[in-house]
């Protein structure tokens, strides 16, 4: 099982959004889990991980983290040339290193092309940029090249963003 997870920020709480899939070219979901978070922790430039991270680990909570092969995010595991560790390196840390994380992110960062691979999807000539840990990056960036879909995001990582939003 594969899980794609996102977080949503309202005025007064979080959404988190974990979907589940059984292949990479998969374009349905298997599951959507969805919670609220209302303590969540407010913003601190630089340091987004301490926000984001109990989210995310909240909602992997409603997942049997046992029979997952990899998590994507959205964002970066790695945030610069100097290995900056990104939201995605926290949280593989936080899950003892057993499972690998892809951070998917829409835009890119100023200097940080060492550890991140620009991947382009369907006809769109704007990347997408692809960090991870735990497995190697070239094979990342093919499994997320390769997921369902003809545009620029992979239908379920799409279908992910609109949940969050709901």
């Amino acid at each position: 099982m594969i899980l794609a997870i996102d977080v949503h920020y309202r005025t007064n709480f979080a959404k988190a959004v974990s979907i589940a899939f059984n292949k990479w070219n998969d374009n349905k979901a298997r599951a959507i889990n969805s919670i609220i978070i209302k303590d969540v922790a407010e913003y601190i430039p630089g340091q987004f991980y301490k926000r984001e991270l109990p989210c995310i680990l909240k909602i992997l909570e409603k997942s049997d983290l046992q029979k997952v092969q990899a998590i994507i995010i959205d964002g970066y595991v790695t945030l610069d040339d100097d290995g900056k560790p990104g939201l995605g390196s926290y949280l593989y840390e936080a899950l003892n290193r057993e499972i690998p994380i892809i951070g998917v992110a829409k835009s890119s960062f100023y200097n940080n092309d060492k550890f991140v691979a620009p991947v382009l999807r369907g006809e769109s000539m704007k990347p997408i940029y692809i960090t991870s840990r735990g497995i190697a990056l070239k094979k990342a960036a093919k499994l997320i090249k390769e997921m369902h879909g003809t545009f620029r995001i992979p239908t379920l990582l799409a279908l992910m963003d609109q949940e969050t939003k709901k």
